[in-house]
């Protein structure tokens, strides 16, 4: 795919290819091996709004990002309620950041019965008075959304004209619907509506587990970038693929990764992280299934890592 900056307000990213918010697996460390690869942006994992508001420590962890993070600081919050937002945007914990992106998107039944994520895209309104709340931040604002709840219910285009005339810089649009969650067919149809009918950048998401995939969205789609989520988890590797890095020690990647992850996260985290982390590295491997149940017994960082090394050629 062709690599380009993207302008998102009064910001240019390093190039177009995204790493996207994932629950559980974008903390400060991911992200930064994953700009270090390539990626030209990459976003926390989302945050609840109100629990900023309501000092929850669990929240405010989220927003941690690594010294040497040298790239836009982008965050992702997740609410519905406009006072909230804004009370969270202007706020002293989102202050370091250059970025707000709003989930209007997230399929996860808890979050949609709170009003929240993609059952934002039944209700055009209340999603604008979110992007209009925290544009009171001053902050570059985007949005990333679903194309519609059910193929009955597709809503691509007039969501996109929303967002965009309620002050976003930016959209993410992920090409399938909420009742599909994370399987089916990307529509690349609704991703190019909606890029034919703004005039801000729009970001193509889903589906992207190899540098071929990110070719087609773009081709298929006409879209300004792309932004990659669960291909990201099993292969961070795809970032250099796609924007043409040489990686001569995969291993040493892997290694800092969990280096870091223990030094800034602690034992207890870091052990049931890193042990996912790798199990997702070596799908395929011939080795995979009983390296996965050596994993799931390891009890720290020194284990960890001798079972990384008989994995090593495989990374």
């Amino acid at each position: 795919m062709q690599l380009k900056s993207v302008k998102i307000g009064d910001l240019s990213t390093v190039n177009n290819v995204f790493l996207a918010p994932l629950a559980g697996y974008t903390n400060a460390v991911f992200r930064n091996m994953c700009l270090k690869l390539g990626a030209g942006l990459a976003f926390t994992e989302m945050v609840s709004a109100k629990g900023l508001c309501y000092d929850s420590a669990a929240s405010r962890e989220l927003l941690a990002y690594t010294p040497d993070y040298a790239s836009i600081k982008a965050v992702q919050l997740f609410g519905s309620e406009p006072y909230f937002m804004e009370k969270a945007a202007c706020g002293e914990d989102i202050a370091p950041f250059d970025l707000i992106d709003i989930n209007m998107g997230c399929p996860v039944p808890k979050i949609f019965k709170n009003g929240e994520g993609s059952a934002l895209l039944g209700n055009i309104p209340l999603a604008q008075s979110l992007v209009k709340a925290c544009k009171k931040s001053g902050k570059a604002m985007s949005v990333k959304f679903r194309i519609g709840l059910t193929r009955e219910k597709l809503v691509t285009k007039d969501f996109a004209l929303a967002m965009r005339d309620a002050g976003a810089d930016m959209i993410t649009v992920h090409g399938r619907t909420r009742d599909k969650m994370y399987s089916g067919v990307v529509d690349y149809a609704q991703i190019y509506e909606a890029k034919r009918a703004v005039d801000i950048p729009v970001i193509a998401n889903g589906g992207i587990f190899k540098a071929a995939d990110a070719d087609k969205l773009m081709r298929e789609t006409g879209a300004d970038g792309v932004m990659i989520a669960r291909g990201a988890m099993y292969d961070p590797f795809i970032f250099s693929d796609i924007c043409g890095i040489k990686v001569k020690d995969r291993f040493s990647v892997v290694k800092k990764q969990l280096d870091d992850t223990f030094e800034m996260y602690g034992d207890r985290f870091a052990t049931v992280y890193m042990r996912k982390m790798i199990a997702f590295y070596i799908k395929g491997a011939p080795s995979a299934a009983a390296t996965r149940v050596k994993l799931m017994r390891a009890g720290g960082e020194r284990e960890i890592e001798e079972i990384l090394l008989s994995v090593a050629q495989y990374i």
